[in-house]
């Protein structure tokens, strides 16, 4: 069977997609995945590394951008559905999946034109656009949060967590969650997939003085490709010693191996440092569409695993001072690890391939939804 993913822009879509590719290979090692994105996403660079094959179209974002880029997404809409509808005519897939973000909509549009079975995942607490106006059009709605099925038609939706990939489990299995050495913790730094400037510039202020009051403690910092060079620049000048990189491939080592994670605070985000059981300060991000990367930071603060920073309050010296509150006090570290792991969701991708072969072996369910859909 040939399964047809429509994922990509960020790491929050990109990420979940990937962990139910290789669920579906898992289960059947003959199966046939393809991803469908834009040259301009994410997608383009990790799926080769992934091992994923990937076929570009040419969507566009609609949501969070001017009226000129608006349009432009509007106009590329017509060309996108055509070329889905070429790919699936091409290889015949038995299920196409939409992961949201500007590459899903038209994909699931075409699959729903061709009869294809279609399903949708949501990984936010709110739903974004492109997931809300397909929803009619798809027989299973795969949620991460209960919050989001007022959005959709409840018979459709499966609340199931956010597909992760098993190299986190795995991995945060092997290595304890917490240093023996106060002065050896290790700190991971990452703003998502292509990093977060004014994360970046509140870390260069207030890091180089802790460092040099901690000369132990080892920092990893993703700076996003776009911000590397002047970040990178900035710790040389400081002379301190931090370990920078553009960008994260291996992200199951990374935070597996810190001990506290200063991140922002995606839904992606959120279910890997769960599954690794990791305190957190989260930095939502203040533009996130609805507001949904406040909701997650709020939800785990709640619980006990995080500390939420909003950016309008972000500077160097508060960002090193809550830091130091956290790991000044290993009780505190190992009781919001704790509350990490306590609210992790692990069995989300294992979930969904379940229910998409029985979707697939229901062929009646098609078609009830596509009357119901009036397509």
């Amino acid at each position: 069977m040939t399964i047809v993913i429509a994922a990509g822009g960020t790491g929050g879509h990109l990420y979940p997609a990937v962990a139910l590719a290789r669920e579906f290979l898992r289960r059947d090692p003959v199966t046939k995945v393809l991803f469908v994105g834009t040259s301009r996403g994410l997608e383009s660079k990790v799926l080769a590394h992934e091992g994923f094959e990937l076929a570009l179209i040419d969507a566009k974002p609609v949501m969070g951008r001017g009226v000129l880029d608006m349009l432009k997404g509007l106009f590329a809409m017509p060309i996108s559905l055509w070329q889905c509808r070429r790919i699936l005519r091409q290889r015949q897939p038995g299920l196409v999946i939409g992961v949201g973000g500007y590459t899903s909509p038209m994909m699931i549009m075409a699959a729903a034109l061709g009869r294809v079975p279609r399903v949708i995942l949501e990984p936010n607490a709110n739903p974004g656009l492109a997931n809300k106006a397909v929803g009619p059009f798809v027989q299973r709605v795969f949620l991460a949060f209960d919050s989001a099925a007022g959005s959709f038609d409840r018979t459709k939706v499966r609340v199931v967590g956010t597909p992760i990939r098993k190299e986190f489990l795995e991995q945060s299995e092997q290595i304890s969650t917490v240093a023996t050495d106060p002065h050896r913790h290790h700190l991971l730094i990452f703003g998502g997939s292509q990093g977060a400037k004014a994360i970046n510039s509140a870390v260069l202020e207030g890091l180089p003085p802790l460092l040099k009051e901690r000369p132990q403690m080892t920092v990893t910092h993703q700076t996003g490709e776009s911000d590397y060079a002047r970040v990178s620049a900035a710790y040389r000048q400081a002379e301190v010693s931090v370990t920078a990189v553009p960008f994260l491939y291996d992200m199951p080592s990374a935070i597996t191996a810190a001990d506290l994670v200063v991140a922002r605070a995606g839904a992606m985000t959120v279910a890997e440092l769960t599954t690794c059981g990791k305190p957190a300060v989260l930095i939502p991000l203040p533009t996130a569409i609805y507001d949904h990367q406040m909701k997650n930071a709020k939800a785990m603060e709640a619980a006990g695993a995080a500390v939420v920073l909003p950016q309008s309050e972000l500077t160097g010296s508060k960002l090193a001072k809550t830091i130091t509150a956290i790991l000044d006090d290993d009780e505190r570290v190992k009781a919001m690890g704790a509350a990490s792991k306590k609210v992790r969701r692990i069995d989300a991708a294992e979930a969904i391939v379940r229910e998409c072969y029985a979707l697939i072996g229901d062929h009646h369910d098609i078609h009830q939804s596509l009357g119901a859909a009036g397509v």
